[in-house]
């Protein structure tokens, strides 16, 4: 689909909202554009990857949200610079979900939503995203489906999700038809931050793996850091640690407008068949890196310079992975997200 087509949906989704609008302090719709641009260089053992290296366009995405009445809400996001000639809409959209909230802190959701797998890595938008894990980079992380959750707790700081989509997999080899179902638990106890959950997915027909995902979050006053654990194992011989994700990430807020973070991760697969395909058997392969944020403006950080770097190590058996061994890359870039519009019922 061409852009003009993506923009005069996006309007038209608009004229619709501001026509059903009436008085009330409640946001209808909020419009934000979101664009990052980088010079990447890789280093592959000491020589230049120019096939992919240089100026890159790296995300250009429409983030609408909005409350319809005092129970529905929705979210949209549209990646423009994902678009292909044999691509559907659908396939460059993150998400587009709508919301039904009680009065009894339930919430009932359908759309296209993000997969609700623990873990922050896993969480973070693709504009924020510098560098991840093997595991990410192979995941199909936003999936249609269908979700109910509950917020409880003495201030209301929890929330348990129960979803059911189609599967990350999916058509990744032949069956399109799988599914994924998913518990997740989200937290907020003082410094103790976690993103927590159980998954089934489907890998191929009527075959299952179980992921535990655990995400763990500490955050103090200028320094943060968190610490995911992913294990992998088929449900029909169960395993610990022969199949997992390792990753860790400490943030530092040097003052309001420079940000420090140093990150590390481990991809390892053990097991003795195929079914992740995030990860294949016979993988070890780390990284490790950081970088720095600057934000110029005074009082928002819409604006945003990043340098980062990383260097990997190890093994990986996918002919097609991402991460490989004595591999450098390099980053430096900037971001802006810009408010255009913004309607209240």
């Amino acid at each position: 689909m061409s852009l003009k087509k993506i923009l005069i949906t996006a309007f038209s989704f608009i004229s619709v909202s501001m026509a059903a609008a009436n008085h009330t302090d409640e946001e209808l719709l909020n419009l934000q554009v979101m664009t990052r641009f980088d010079y990447q260089r890789f280093i592959l053992d000491g020589s230049s990857d120019r096939l992919n290296s240089g100026f890159r366009g790296n995300n250009l995405s429409i983030f609408l949200t909005g409350n319809l009445n005092d129970h529905f809400s929705y979210v949209y996001r549209q990646r423009l610079n994902r678009l292909k000639r044999d691509e559907n809409f659908f396939d460059a959209t993150d998400f587009l979900f709508l919301t039904y909230n009680t009065d009894s802190n339930w919430k009932f959701c359908a759309g296209k939503q993000v997969t609700a797998m623990g873990g922050y890595e896993f969480e973070l938008a693709p504009i924020d995203c510098y560098y991840v894990s093997e595991y990410c980079y192979n995941m199909a992380c936003y999936q249609f489906g269908a979700s109910v959750s509950k917020v409880f707790g003495k201030d209301k700081t929890d929330e348990l999700q129960f979803q059911v989509c189609r599967s990350p997999y999916s058509g990744v080899k032949t069956d399109k038809d799988i599914y994924c179902y998913n518990l997740m638990w989200t937290g907020e106890h003082g410094v103790f931050l976690p993103l927590w959950s159980v998954n089934f997915v489907e890998y191929q027909n009527g075959e299952f793996m179980n992921y535990i995902s655990l995400g763990t979050k500490f955050k103090f006053n200028k320094v943060s850091f968190f610490v995911d654990i992913m294990n992998r194992s088929f449900l029909d011989s169960y395993s610990l640690f022969k199949d997992f994700t390792l990753v860790g990430k400490v943030d530092i807020d040097l003052c309001d407008h420079v940000h420090l973070f140093l990150k590390a991760g481990h991809d390892y697969n053990n097991l003795d068949k195929a079914g992740d395909w995030s990860v294949l058997p016979g993988t070890s392969i780390s990284r490790v890196g950081g970088g720095l944020e600057i934000f110029p403006l005074k009082g928002n950080k819409d604006l945003r310079l990043h340098f980062v770097g990383s260097h990997h190590f190890g093994d990986n058996s996918n002919p097609e992975g991402t991460l490989l061994d004595k591999q450098t890359y390099l980053n430096v870039g900037i971001s802006w997200r810009m408010n255009l519009l913004s309607f209240k019922r």
